[in-house]
């Protein structure tokens, strides 16, 4: 048996001639779980919001997005861009025009802007399932039809039961400038089938629309703003992404996903990573509970240490003995913190106990919670480090007394 390790369990467990000592300790194991259980449940939060907002990105993001680098548009019936179609991994793809117009319904303008998709968008989001009035139509018997943003809809007060239509202004693509505000803008009109909500930042910018809609209206033959394509489930997405920017050369820029909306993502990143440096902090703070443990146990056991000392017991010994008992205090804690931080998680995930105020306004009532493995081991590590850290001190400064 570890001779160190054997008596540091009897010191952690036997009752002590202080009161005082049992009750710090009692306080070091809490304090240590509550930090533990702190940093579980908000890094949790944080995943869940994080996998939250992912999901609704993703269902208006591609998994991949090609754009010229040079210029808004560019032309469809490149030969680069027809290989495409061919491209190993690609199971969906559509050609996309984008483009801000100016929006009328009745008496309410609103600038917004018009995205026309082929006929596999569909297939390629997860949009039709974002719908919360009408349903997703873009074409019924040759018709053309609009979806549009919740914001949108809320700007123009848009009803889908209105026969009134949307009316849609671009400017002219052409380089003659009329005085006739008439002549200098495209016209065309378009009902709406159905209302979107993903995210406020697409459902008060984006209108929907067919792609020979949108080319009509901006004057367009064969040009793109966008290729949007979706992967093979069977394909790894870096693998298509790097095959496709081999094949299209320097002139365009191929996306992914984390690409697309990368100033959000390494902003949620950086929040948690600095919450959760926040909160070790904390942990380090509540850990001086350790360090008071440790010395009025070193204190009370000077005898124990001098009967240890005229039997031949190294100094690295007794070290060992109250490093053990202080790493044992942070063990527990953080034992205790990863059971409770976990179950409360748990709960909230299956359960939903702790509701977001006015959910009716949000896609989900409650605070989203994801555990993950990762965050957990970096948790116990971090506790053990921090333990260890603050049994060390005391541990090798009070017993230097005891050198000969």
């Amino acid at each position: 048996m570890n001779f160190p390790f054997h008596i540091a369990k009897r010191y952690l467990f036997s009752k002590k001639s202080r009161n005082a000592i049992n009750v710090i300790s009692a306080v070091s194991v809490a304090g240590v779980a509550i930090g533990t259980i702190a940093l579980i449940v908000v890094l949790s939060v944080f995943n869940g919001f994080d996998n939250l907002v992912r999901s609704l990105f993703n269902s208006f993001d591609p998994d991949l997005k090609i754009t010229s680098v040079i210029g808004k548009t560019f032309s469809s019936d490149n030969e680069k861009i027809q290989m495409l179609e061919k491209a190993e991994g690609i199971l969906y793809l559509t050609e996309v025009v984008e483009e801000n117009a100016l929006l009328r319904y009745d008496e309410r303008q609103y600038i917004a802007t018009i995205k026309g998709v082929g006929e596999d968008f569909v297939k390629m989001s997860g949009i039709d399932s974002m719908i919360i009035d009408g349903d997703f139509t873009l074409v019924e018997e040759g018709k053309p039809y609009a979806v549009i943003g919740q914001g949108v809809a809320f700007n123009l007060a848009v009803g889908l039961n209105f026969i009134s239509p949307i009316i849609f202004y671009v400017p002219r693509n052409t380089k003659l400038i009329s005085m006739n505000p008439a002549k200098a803008f495209n016209r065309k009109y378009i009902f709406p089938s159905g209302v979107f909500a993903i995210q406020q930042d697409f459902d008060s910018k984006y209108v929907i629309v067919p792609l020979f809609f949108a080319r009509d209206l901006l004057g367009y033959t064969n040009e793109v703003s966008s290729i949007e394509i979706k992967i093979d489930p069977a394909y790894e997405t870096s693998m298509v992404q790097e095959n496709i920017k081999e094949l299209l050369g320097p002139d365009f820029s191929v996306k992914n996903r984390f690409e697309q909306q990368e100033l959000l993502y390494k902003i949620m990143k950086s929040e948690k990573w600095a919450i959760f440096l926040i909160l070790t902090f904390i942990l380090v703070v509540a850990s001086f509970n350790v360090i008071g443990s440790l010395t009025m146990l070193i204190i009370e056991k000077k005898n124990d240490i001098g009967i240890l000392r005229s039997m031949g017991t190294s100094i690295s010994v007794l070290r060992q003995i109250f490093l053990f008992e202080g790493w044992m205090i942070s063990l527990l804690g953080a034992f205790a913190g990863l059971v409770l931080g976990t179950l409360i998680c748990w709960t909230q995930q299956h359960f939903g106990i702790i509701k977001l105020q006015g959910s009716g306004s949000f896609v989900i009532d409650a605070y989203p919670v994801s555990i993950e493995i990762p965050d957990l081991i970096w948790i116990f590590l971090i506790v053990l480090l921090i333990g260890y850290l603050a049994a060390w001190y005391p541990v090798r400064y009070i017993t230097k007394r005891f050198q000969p």
